[in-house]
Order: C-alpha cells, then sequence, then structure tokens
C-alpha cells in the first residue's frame, strides 16, 4: 500500500510538473484542451473561421449552436486587427449556406454564451459552408447581452425622459383641448391625402425613374456641361460688350418694321387689286391645263398627234416622202425673216444668178432692202437660165 501511494503521488507530481511546464508552450488554461463530450470531434467534423467585432466572454470550447441545437464547439480564439478571429469545428452534418451569419447569444437570461450560426435573413442563400470557410465581419454580430439590456432600461427610466411623458401628455392635452373637431378633420384630410398619394404610386415611381434617367444623362454629358459653363461667362462678357450695338440694332429694327407696315398700308389696295387681277389669268391657265397636257403628247410624234398616230402607222415601220427646198431664198424667208440678217441670202442668191422661190418674199418689193420682184424687171441676158 506504501508503495502504490508512492507511485500515485509520483505520477500526480510528475502531472504537475507537466502542467506547470506547459505555459511556455501557449498553455492557456483546461479551456485549451479538447474536452471529452462536446459536439464537432468526429472523423467527418470540419474546421471553419468567423470575423466578430467582439467575443465578450467567449472562450475556447464554448458551444457553437444552429437552431438552439449544440453542433460544435471554438476551438481557437485570435486578434485579427481590430476585430476577433474564431475558429470553430462542426459536425459533419451541419448544412448552412456559406453566407450564413454568427452572433454571440445567450441560453437564457443568466445562462452562458455561445455562438448562434444561422441562414442570412436580408439575401437568399448562397454555397454552403465547408471546411476552411470564413464567415466575414459583415456577417458576424452578437445579440443584446444582459448588461446591455439592463443599462439601456435603466437609461430610459432614470435619464431617458420617461419622467418627462407626463409633462409631455399635459401639454399635447392643454394644445388640443376645444380643437377637438379640428383634429378629426386634420386625420380625415391626411387619411384622403394618404389614399391619393397611394393611388398615384406608379406615377410617382415612374417620375423618379425618369428622373433618374434624366439625371444619368446629364451625368454622361458632364463634361459638355463642364465645357459650356466655362464658355458662358465669356460669352455673356462679349454680349455685356456688345450692348450698344445690340440696342442700336433693335431700335433700328423697330424703325425698320415701322416702314415696313407704312409700305404694306399704302401699297395694300394696290397689292389687293393686283392679286384680284391675277385671279382670272390663274383660273384661264388651269382651265388651259387639260389642253396643254394634251399638247405636250404631241411632241414626240409632231406632227402627228398621238392619239391618232395609229392611224397614220399601222405596222411597224412607215414610209415618207418628203421634198425639202433648201435654196437660199427659202431659207432666208423661212428663218431670216425680220432679222437683222434678213434678205443677205436672197441678195447672194441673186448674185450667184439663181431664181428665187415662187412664194412672196419682202425682198422682192424693191427698195432699199431688195432687188425688187424678178418677175416684174427687166430680164438681164447674164443672169442664167
Amino acid at each position: 500500500m506504501t508503495r502504490r501511494r508512492f507511485q500515485r503521488i509520483a505520477t500526480n507530481l510528475i502531472l504537475v510538473m507537466i502542467v506547470a511546464a506547459m505555459p511556455g508552450c501557449g498553455w492557456r488554461g483546461l479551456n485549451s484542451l479538447p474536452l471529452p463530450g462536446t459536439q464537432g470531434t468526429g472523423s467527418d467534423s470540419f474546421l471553419i473561421q468567423a470575423q466578430l467585432p467582439d467575443v465578450n466572454n467567449i472562450e475556447p470550447n464554448s458551444r457553437v449552436r444552429v437552431s438552439d441545437v449544440t453542433v460544435g464547439h471554438v476551438t481557437k480564439i485570435e486578434r485579427q486587427g481590430w476585430h476577433a478571429l474564431l475558429s470553430m469545428r462542426l459536425n459533419g452534418d451541419v448544412n448552412l449556406p456559406a453566407n450564413a451569419t454568427a452572433k454571440i447569444g445567450t441560453t437564457s437570461l443568466l445562462g452562458s454564451l455561445h455562438i448562434e450560426l444561422a441562414p442570412p435573413t436580408n439575401e437568399p442563400p448562397q454555397g454552403r459552408l465547408r471546411d476552411g470557410s470564413l464567415i466575414p465581419l459583415q456577417q458576424g454580430g452578437s445579440y443584446p447581452s444582459t448588461e446591455q439590456t439592463l443599462a439601456a432600461l435603466s437609461m430610459v427610466l432614470n435619464g431617458g425622459g420617461l419622467g418627462q411623458v407626463q409633462d409631455i401628455t399635459e401639454a399635447f392635452s392643454t394644445a388640443l383641448r376645444g380643437r377637438e373637431q379640428d383634429v378629426r378633420s386634420l386625420i380625415a384630410q391626411l387619411s384622403e391625402f394618404t389614399g391619393h398619394l397611394n393611388d398615384q404610386t406608379d406615377d410617382i415611381i415612374a417620375a423618379t425613374e425618369s428622373l433618374n434617367s434624366l439625371v444619368g444623362k446629364f451625368a454622361v454629358q458632364q463634361p459638355v456641361l463642364d465645357r459650356a459653363l466655362a464658355t458662358v461667362p465669356d460669352a455673356l462678357a462679349v454680349l455685356n460688350s456688345e450692348r450698344d450695338n445690340l440696342v442700336q440694332a433693335a431700335d433700328e429694327l423697330g424703325k425698320f418694321s415701322a416702314l415696313a407696315v407704312d409700305t404694306v398700308d399704302q401699297t395694300k389696295e394696290n397689292l389687293v387689286k393686283e392679286l384680284r387681277q391675277v385671279g382670272p389669268v390663274l383660273e384661264s391657265l388651269a382651265n388651259a391645263g387639260p389642253s396643254l397636257t394634251r399638247a405636250l403628247s404631241l411632241l414626240l410624234t409632231f406632227p402627228f398627234p398621238n392619239e391618232t398616230f395609229q392611224n397614220f402607222q399601222r405596222g411597224d415601220y412607215a414610209n415618207l416622202t418628203a421634198i425639202v427646198d433648201l435654196t437660199l431664198s427659202r431659207i432666208d424667208q423661212g428663218i431670216f425673216t425680220g432679222t437683222r440678217f434678213e434678205c443677205e441670202l436672197t441678195e447672194l442668191e441673186l448674185q450667184w444668178g439663181r431664181t428665187i422661190g415662187q412664194f412672196p418674199s419682202p425682198c422682192m418689193a424693191g427698195g432699199p432692202n431688195g432687188p425688187g420682184n424678178p418677175l416684174a424687171i427687166p430680164y438681164r441676158w447674164d443672169q442664167g437660165p
């Protein structure tokens, strides 16, 4: 018995020495050692991390819960910048999205603290928590602790204005006394206004979207607007320097307008009379429109009208026999009569000893413009046959 007792004492001393030597190796108390019976220690467990603004009284081996069910434990707590970084090991059957939230909660008013994991409430779930996943700081937080709740309640009861509620109530009663009908009418009008405003919700939203689109277009054209705003002062300066000229131009324009009005007044009767006289001419021209249109059809088939052209030509070709008189006197009569060249070709023909045509010609009359009628003048033997 003495020997066994000595061995037990020696074993305990060795354990105490080992425990005493562990601070140099990172000993942080019993909570730094894995405890039996904790969740998240199975072979299929996985490790995740979460960033929290603070950890309050959370310690390693604290429970990790999902919907009030313990699913793991905290393995390590570190400081990362200005926030805490918690490492947690969870059971392999935990099924949570990758954007899950991590908050510090309590089991009861005076209960122990734990980490509460939950799906997000302000966005749809995405992905799944796996080994090595990190819950970012914006997904971390904590539920109000008992101390915070009592401190807020104390502020409300002592210095939060709760004592002034009676004074406020009495002031409202004094202000509304005798004005019950006005207040009731105001409430009814506010209700009606709210109803109309609710009916205009779609229009308000459409106007807001249109305004947003307009602001977007202005934002796109911001360089142009900036350049325009930079140019406007110079343009205003130029206008200011030309102010006298602009005033003078406006005065002259006023005088011109007065003269134009006076001229129109003086010529109004003549203008009306001329327009009335032009009316019959335009009417005659309009009445002659069909005839002018029919005359155009004669241009391509002159001298045969297009309407009766088939009476002249039945087949795909036509024969035409023509006698063309190209004597100088005939050309003179047909082309140069009444011009400064009148009788020139006739005189040339007479000089060549040719006989002029049979039709009367101004050149046959004799005098300064012609030698006279050849049928009435004496015959010359050198004239030709």
